[in-house]
């Protein structure tokens, strides 16, 4: 009976310790601290290690997708009427981006290395050949009376002699990858040194964007593939503010482990010329695999009135666009190039309006990253830019006397890319092995709810017989 007594009791002491223990990890988030500890001293960029292996070389496919918009009215917005295009594409290639020239340095806390990147046209995942042609802008011909005014006079009676005019009509293969240019060849009898071909991704096929350092994330998981200088610098000189020449974050590949939704994600772009950054948006789910969305909030590209902190990218200073569009030109080479989010997305309602064919959507045009939280590896990402050009009248062509001063759009592309299934399930794995560890206290809680309930029960049970053997004694008496 001792014993009987003593495994009930015992049952009911280890239920209590059971709970007691378990609402205490519970509470203290033991157990979740430590499976992010050994993640934040993984994952770091040193040889040998997965995560350096697929900075390294991405194993996910990465795709460009360009869409062109081809002009229907020319001789109409000659004559000042809005222009209207149709949106054609996508026109797709297959992106190689590995790191070469990989150099770590000051005993493994940084790493330096060249991003080289490949593309490689996908004819069955396009809308058409690289042949096809498309009717735009004229760039190199803006590009020059813009920054030639000594000479406008000559490029005018010369492009009106070759029957050039403020429009061109080129090949997808020629608008991306450069084509001779009969302006810009012209002009090297004056100006030996000009390139005379033009091309939207004119070099940088095959070619990188300059040499990074990066800190491999050894003393602070937080560093994990920051850029500290981009061709030796650690700021820029373009923008007209301290702030806006800051190189911040990632180049935008690979984010640091732990990622928390309350943070933001910094990114340097060279394509951009500038920082900018995401934020938490939605929970989202990527092959069986949890993760957060991260957006650029409209703020990042709203005009300085918005946002006064984006002042210092008004060139010349003071001189401002509306909200949603960059002015890049003081790093392309002088070039009127207007970045922005495809079909002006979240810019403003007067730039949508001024393009016939412009249909901004949020989930066809809105630049998204799904991070996994815990390693920091982007499971789903697509970045969305499109290119325009400053349009206006210019003195001295007459061809565009009537010009209307419109941001003329000229193609946008998306850079995506989906984690591969290999990655997929090693990433699924980890998942599995975090959600096992980390219901580790709510197990034990489990665990002391049910030997409480069979504490109870064999209490219960104990003082039935008890209870009846005292009621019984009287009648055996009589």
């Amino acid at each position: 009976m001792f014993l009987k007594s003593c495994c009930i009791y015992s049952t009911g002491v280890f239920s209590m310790l059971f709970l007691i223990v378990g609402i205490a990890l519970v509470l203290s988030n033991v157990f979740p601290q430590s499976v992010q500890s050994i993640v934040k001293k993984d994952v770091v960029l040193k040889n040998g290690s997965e995560a350096f292996e697929a900075w390294e070389s991405p194993p996910a496919p990465i795709y460009m997708q360009f869409y062109f918009f081809n002009l229907t009215n020319p001789l109409e917005v000659l004559d000042g009427e809005k222009p209207a295009v149709v949106e054609v594409g996508p026109y797709t290639y297959r992106e190689y981006r590995p790191m070469e020239q990989v150099n770590f340095q000051d005993n493994g806390t940084k790493v330096a290395a060249v991003n080289t990147k490949t593309y490689i046209f996908q004819q069955n995942m396009s809308r058409g050949p690289e042949s096809d042609l498309i009717r735009t802008v004229n760039i190199p011909a803006i590009m020059m009376f813009k920054n030639h005014s000594v000479m406008a006079n000559l490029i005018s009676s010369y492009m009106k002699f070759e029957e050039e005019g403020l429009f061109t009509t080129r090949t997808v293969g020629e608008l991306l990858w450069g084509y001779e240019d009969a302006v810009l060849k012209a002009l090297q009898i004056i100006k030996p040194e000009l390139d005379d071909v033009f091309g939207l991704f004119y070099k940088n096929n095959a070619s990188n964007d300059g040499e990074y350092m990066f800190f491999t994330g050894q003393q602070n998981y937080k560093d994990f593939a920051r850029v500290d200088t981009w061709n030796g610098e650690s700021s820029l000189s373009w923008w007209t503010s301290d702030e806006c020449n800051m190189i911040n974050g990632t180049n935008g590949a690979s984010f640091h482990p732990v990622v928390t939704k309350t943070e933001a994600l910094y990114m340097f772009s060279s394509d951009l010329c500038r920082s900018l950054y995401a934020l938490y948006e939605d929970d989202v789910t990527v092959k069986g695999i949890s993760a957060y969305r991260f957006v650029p909030p409209s703020e990042v590209f709203a005009n300085m009135t918005v946002n006064p902190a984006n002042a210092g990218f008004c060139v010349p200073a003071g001189k401002c666009l509306g909200s949603g569009v960059l002015n890049v030109s003081v790093c392309k080479q002088g070039a009127p190039i207007i970045m922005s989010s495809p079909h002006f997305y979240q810019a403003d309602e007067k730039l949508v309006k001024d393009i016939i064919g412009m249909k901004p959507k949020k989930e066809h045009h809105e630049t998204a990253i799904d991070i996994n939280p815990l390693t920091g590896i982007i499971l789903q990402a697509a970045k969305r830019l499109q290119v325009n050009v400053y349009v206006e009248k210019i003195p001295a062509f007459s061809q565009t006397e009537n010009v209307r001063t419109v941001i003329f759009p000229v193609m946008h592309l998306n850079e995506s890319v989906v984690i591969d299934d290999m990655s997929a399930k090693k990433l699924q794995a980890i998942a599995t092995v975090q959600n096992v560890v980390e219901n580790v206290p709510f197990m034990l809680i489990g665990l002391g709810i049910i030997l409480g309930g069979v504490f109870m029960l064999l209490m219960c049970r104990l003082k039935v017989p008890e209870a009846t053997a005292a009621e019984r004694q009287p009648l055996l008496s009589s």
